[in-house]
């Protein structure tokens, strides 16, 4: 219990900082849906719980001591945000007002679960793509691990405090963004989020291309 709170402490003060984790929630929030939101809040904490899983086994090890594999993962990860981020971009100077009709409503019914998936697979490729998120899990989990314990089953542990800290935190974000929501869904308020969005998405892909091996 001791490791679980300390864990929970240093965790908990990451989780406020603001980041490109926020940053997606705050977006899909606001020019989607509360729901989609949710879907993706779940998936940046399936990725956390994947890394912690595998910090405890020592995967995560391999980041911290192998240049090579680092930098792979790293221009992975760049390279996927940098191409979600100029999509964001492209989609920002395509979108165009349309017509509430009763055949976009119906597109839009049976789009809605796919609209949760990529939401879902977002906010867990966006993690899982990012090495600093193992690179941390590998510095801090090890740490709090005591003595006899079972590692997968201490890393799991840890990394799901982090992953219920995550969600209070993104259920704060959603719904506080959800009063705001109906005066930012707007074509042109989401054009603007959109572009936002995807500026700190190629921003953040660049910088993690672009900074020196570990």
């Amino acid at each position: 219990m001791t490791a679980v709170l300390s864990f929970g402490l240093v965790a908990g003060l990451l989780t406020l900082v603001p980041g490109l984790d926020t940053a997606l929630v705050l977006r899909s929030s606001i020019s989607k849906s509360r729901r989609v939101a949710f879907a993706t809040a779940l998936g940046i904490n399936t990725g956390a719980l994947i890394w912690g899983a595998a910090a405890a086994v020592g995967v995560s090890a391999l980041l911290a001591a192998s240049e090579l594999a680092y930098r792979v993962l790293t221009l992975a990860g760049a390279a996927y945000m940098v191409w979600l981020g100029a999509s964001l971009l492209w989609k920002s100077l395509r979108k165009t007002n349309k017509p509430a009709t009763q055949a976009n409503e119906a597109a839009a019914l049976i789009s809605g679960k796919n609209e949760l998936f990529k939401g879902w697979l977002t906010g867990t490729g966006t993690n899982l793509l990012n090495p600093k998120v193992g690179v941390f899990y590998i510095a801090t989990i090890p740490q709090f691990i005591p003595a006899g314990a079972s590692p997968l089953l201490m890393g799991v542990l840890l990394a799901g405090v982090h992953c219920l800290l995550a969600m209070v935190w993104f259920t704060l974000l959603i719904f506080g963004t959800g009063y705001a929501a109906r005066w930012l869904k707007g074509a042109r308020s989401v054009r603007f989020i959109d572009s936002i969005t995807g500026t700190v998405l190629v921003g953040f892909g660049l910088k993690l291309a672009l900074e020196p091996a570990h």
